[in-house]
Parts: C-alpha cells; structure tokens; sequence
C-alpha cells in the first residue's frame, strides 16, 4: 500500500467540535456507570487501540525507534510483560522487577536521545523517581494507570503544529486541556456526585461487585470510599478518550504515520491491523467473561508493549520540544517540513538541534510524514 491512497485528513475545525462532541458523549458514560463504561470499552477497544497506537508512534517517529535501539526496547518490554505474568504467582519481586525494567527503558532512552545536561538532568529526574516508585510500589501503578491515558496530549499537541489556523489550533488545544485537566478536576471535586452511578450495572455478571475494578484505580485503601468511586469516574472518562483518540481520531488525521509504518511493515496493512484488533477483541472477550481477573492480568501484560514502547518518544518530545520548535523543516526533502497556509512548519523537526544518530551526539527525533499524502489545506503535512 503507497501513501497516494492515504484519505485526505478533515479540517480542523470538524476535528475540533468531534471531539469536543467525544468529551460530552465520554463525561455522560462516565457519570451514569463509570465501572460498565471502563470494562465495556475496555473488551472493545482495549487490544485494537494497543494496536493502532503502535502503528502511529512507530510510523511517526522512525527516528526514535529504529533498529537497533527499537530491539533492545522489545527486549526490555518482553521482561516486563513476563513480571507481570508472574504477579500472580511471585506478587511484590515481581512489581518491583517490573518499575526497575520501565526505568531501565527511560535510562537508555535518555542515554540515546539527549546529550550534555538536559541527559544529566534527566538521568537525575529519572533515578529520584526510580527511588520513590520502588519505596511505594502500590502507588506508582496507580499513578502509571492514570497517566497513561494522559499520554495522547502529547501526541495531540505535537500533532496540532500542523494546523494552519492560529485560531483553531488554540481551539483544538484547548479541548484538550479540557478533557485532561478541567473534566477531571470537576469530578474529583465532587460536584457532579449527584450524577454520579456507583451500580456495576451490566457487566455485574462479569465483575460481581466490582471491588478489583476499583482497586484497579484508586488510590490504595480509598477503592470503598467517595474518593475511590470520583477516581474510577475520572479513569472511565479519560480512558474512553484514550480510545477516542487511538481508535477514531489519530488513524483520520495522520494517514501519512499509518502510510510510513505499513513502508516499515507492509505485511501488516491497515485492513489486516484492524482485523487483528478485532479478532483480539473477541477472544479476550470470551476471556474475560470466563475469569475477569486472570483476564485483566492477561491484557495487562500485553498491553506493557504499547504501555512502554512510548516512553522514549514521550521523553523526546517533552525534554526536546522547545528546541523541535525552532526547526523548519528536515533534510532529503521528504516533504515533512512542509509548510502550512500559515507559513508555520507543519511538521518541524522533533528534538531538533541533536544532531545525528549516534548516542554522544543525541538522536535525530523527526517525526516522518509520506509526501504523497493529500491533507486538507487548513491541516499541514
């Protein structure tokens, strides 16, 4: 499949009200029956999403995660998913192997990607927080739940130097803003508890009364308090937009990630993904419905390798980012330096000022976009 096919990207103002109309439609599930909004979306959307949101960091910043550096990451994230398949049957060594190997993963990263002091800096960042994940192992995966449905505002704000408008990429920044921090604050609140439904409902019959679900998520020791059902709210709301983002909004806006990784995997085309996904989605959700536990155990240790696989390029674009900023354009004339109708980059070099590959130097973190794609003029390539 060639880039030439990609469709056209939507303007950015229809991109901004859908998922405007995404927040309210999410914040209504979340509030009616925030246990059966977690766990339906999680059998539907959960392995499709890890999925779609490989295929997206892995197109779109080649540059990071490149061989060899992309096998030692698979390496590390295997160990991983092995600890967390030995939970059941090791509990705390187990937990504790796995918050060393994740920040193993943002060690080397930092190690390939940055030079001079911001890596210094990192690596000290890095290892306070090492200390403290491995002094209160309950509260780092809660912490890690939470955040990694943050995750796609990262992405989304690297995605929006694309749009040409001023106007509406400060809209569209500002709904995001809106379901990651403003949603959230409001419910934690508590002014909206008296919408707030504490029955599991449907999927009672899957996870009786619903205590794992909630332990899942709050803080240790609040799962059975007000606190604890604000928290589950919060996780239902920000997790069914995690979705929205992966499985609606990213493969619509950047067909040219999806064009360059199918270039990089052309056995996997989008047909066959979305197939997978589906596939997937049907067996775990005769697993869960057979034993919800061992299930959720299952998808978790699967889900590590979308979970961790990110991690290096959330480095690259949250400690490079203001130096990206400055670039305009990348070498060999791929096109994805492109400027928009603004005359802004649309897809300005991420980490820029790194220099090359090498890890004394810093690695090159632009993202790749397929020239052929056609996007709508108000959205740059």
């Amino acid at each position: 499949m060639t880039s030439a096919a990609a469709p056209p990207s939507p303007p950015a103002r229809t991109v901004t009200l859908l998922v405007l109309g995404a927040v309210a439609a999410a914040l209504a599930a979340a509030l009616g029956s925030p246990m059966a909004t977690a766990v339906i979306g999680l059998i539907l959307f959960g392995i499709l999403h890890n999925l779609l949101e490989i295929r997206y960091v892995v197109g779109r910043f080649p540059g990071v995660l490149g061989r060899p550096f992309l096998d030692l990451l698979v390496g590390l994230i295997t160990g991983i998913v092995v600890c967390r398949l030995l939970v059941g049957v090791v509990g705390r060594p187990a937990q504790l192997a796995e918050v060393v190997l994740g920040y193993a993963i943002l060690a080397v990263a930092a190690q390939r990607g940055l030079r001079g002091r911001r890596r210094h800096v990192a690596w000290g960042v890095i290892a306070v927080a090492a200390i403290a994940s491995l002094s209160f192992p309950a509260y780092h995966f809660v912490v890690l739940t939470h955040l990694h449905n943050v995750v796609p505002l990262v992405f989304l704000w690297e995605w929006s130097r694309r749009i040409a408008s001023r106007r509406w990429s400060r809209s569209f920044r500002a709904v995001q803003l809106l379901w990651v921090l403003v949603v959230p604050a409001v419910l934690l609140s508590g002014l909206l508890d008296g919408s707030l439904g504490t029955d599991p409902g449907i999927v009672r019959s899957v996870v009786g009364d619903g205590q794992s679900v909630l332990a899942a998520s709050a803080p240790p020791g609040e799962a059975a308090t007000v606190l604890g059902m604000r928290v589950l709210a919060v996780f239902a709301f920000m997790q069914t937009m995690h979705y929205v983002v992966w499985v609606a909004l990213m493969p619509r806006v950047a067909p040219d990630a999806s064009a360059a990784f199918e270039s990089r995997a052309p056995w996997l085309t989008g047909p066959r993904l979305w197939a997978a996904g589906f596939v997937a989605a049907a067996l775990f959700a005769v697993l869960f419905g057979l034993d919800f536990t061992q299930g959720k155990a299952v998808y978790a240790a699967l889900a590590s390798y979308h979970a961790y696989l990110e991690l290096p390029v959330l480095l690259a674009l949250l400690v490079g980012g203001a130096a990206a900023r400055q670039a305009t354009a990348s070498p060999g004339g791929s096109g994805a330096g492109t400027q928009t109708g603004s005359g802004r980059a649309g897809t300005a070099p991420v980490g820029g000022g790194v220099g090359g590959g090498g890890a004394g130097q810093g690695l090159d973190l632009r993202p790749e976009t397929a020239p052929a794609v056609a996007l709508d003029p108000e959205v740059g390539p």
